[in-house]
């Protein structure tokens, strides 16, 4: 049996629906604090900027320093995931981020910023391939598809959370009270997770007859995956989506604020619907998911009504209201094809290589993450803030075709 293939073999052991609901909101609050990080500078950037002196592009890069950090760290930490279980790594990504905030809050120059903003980056770059092997591992096969729609929308509410919280302490007493009450949320997560952390356990021995070591031996080398096309294929769809949804967290406001004319607020809300839509949409492609095999399928008809309506915004012919509904639709689209991704993924994992497949695959979208803001920040220096919607539309239509060579490549495998 191909290696592709041989990934459905093993399959946890059916569970009680409180117990994979357990394991479930437990990695969904470990990713929820991973993608609250993911912002854990930006919405102080105005406090940070007159506290040091800095310069946009220094604030800048201190958002791409975390993202490369993670991108290279996430791929590395697949193979250490394989290798001592997702428990312990998940645990170290954790405490990570707290000692990151800590960091932070006590930075006195831009150096020791940027030294924080490295921590949070390699605490982050554990979550993807630990999570997802905890879930592939201890929840219900039949469950996954819900389990991964869990995981999306609680990654979204971190990124919603972040700005509340700290944009608030910062407003109520100054930067440094907001991170380093950000420093307590991540001891509790790891309170939390510690205190049920045998559902959490992952390690597993393969299991091989004296008359198959040596096949074995070969399907479940080290690096034997990344000799598969899907693998890059899922690599590369990361990295489309990414740059999209960098597109939309980085500039999407100031681009709907200068193409239609509208308020801060209002372009505000129109990111917000884009989010709430987007958890919506996450929760429907769980079930969708549910009863089809053809995940790219799934993905291609999301992403085509996503880049459809990215498009028609990048007309500017629309009206400052409708803009807001579209944007809403833009996340819509989005958030259905996320458990179908999820899945598509774990289709394309060689037997014990979860960990290695999701470190590798996800870099992509921590690479797409530190390249975006670049990309759609030199187009509004430009001044075409349409080509900002016309871009996320392109980077969502490459996305399907490589999502269609990662399920065209894995049937062929059956």
């Amino acid at each position: 049996m191909s290696s592709i293939t041989a990934s459905h073999n093993t399959v946890p052991a059916p569970n009680s629906f409180k117990q994979d609901a357990l394991v479930i909101s437990l990695v969904g609050l470990a990713h929820g604090i991973s993608h609250f990080f993911h912002m854990i500078l930006a919405p102080l950037f105005p406090w940070l900027k007159e506290a040091f002196g800095l310069s946009y592009a220094e604030l800048g890069l201190l958002m791409s320093a975390f993202f490369v950090i993670s991108g290279i760290g996430q791929a590395l930490a697949g193979f250490v995931v394989d290798k001592v279980g997702a428990r312990a790594v998940l645990f170290f990504g954790i405490s990570c981020l707290a000692l990151s905030a800590f960091v932070l809050a006590l930075a006195p120059n831009y150096l020791v910023l940027m030294l924080g903003s490295m921590l949070a980056g390699l605490g982050n770059s554990v979550f993807h391939p630990a999570d997802y092997t905890i879930l592939n591992k201890c929840v219900t096969t039949q469950r996954l598809s819900h389990a991964f729609s869990v995981h999306g929308i609680s990654g979204n509410l971190g990124w919603a959370a972040a700005p509340v919280f700290l944009v608030t302490l910062a407003n109520l007493y100054n930067w440094r009270v907001a991170l380093m009450s950000a420093t307590i949320l991540p001891i509790i997560v790891l309170v939390i997770l510690f205190v049920y952390r045998e559902l959490l356990h992952t390690d597993t021995k393969p299991q091989t007859s004296n008359t198959n070591i040596a096949a074995a031996h070969q399907e479940n080398g080290l690096f034997h995956f990344m000799r598969l096309p899907a693998v890059w294929m899922c690599f590369l769809f990361f990295f489309m989506i990414s740059m999209g949804i960098g597109g939309i967290q980085s500039f999407s406001p100031t681009a709907l604020r200068e193409v239609y004319g509208m308020s801060l607020s209002w372009a505000t809300a129109a990111y917000t619907a884009y989010m709430l839509t987007s958890a919506l949409g996450m929760i429907w492609g769980g079930f969708i998911a549910a009863k089809t095999s053809n995940h790219d399928k799934t993905i291609s008809v999301a992403f085509s009504f996503s880049a459809l309506i990215a498009m028609i915004l990048a007309t500017g012919w629309i009206s400052a209201g409708m803009a807001v509904v579209l944007m809403g639709a833009v996340g819509l689209g989005a958030g259905i094809a996320g458990p179908s991704r999820d899945l598509l993924i774990r289709a394309a994992s060689p037997k014990n290589a979860t960990g290695r497949v999701y470190g590798v695959v996800y870099s992509g979208l921590d690479i797409g993450l530190a390249f975006s803001p670049v990309l759609f920040g030199a187009i509004m220096d430009a001044h075409h803030p349409n080509w900002v919607f016309a871009c996320i539309g392109l980077f969502q239509l490459c996305a399907i075709f490589t999502a269609v060579g990662v399920g065209t490549n894995t049937r062929k495998k059956i």
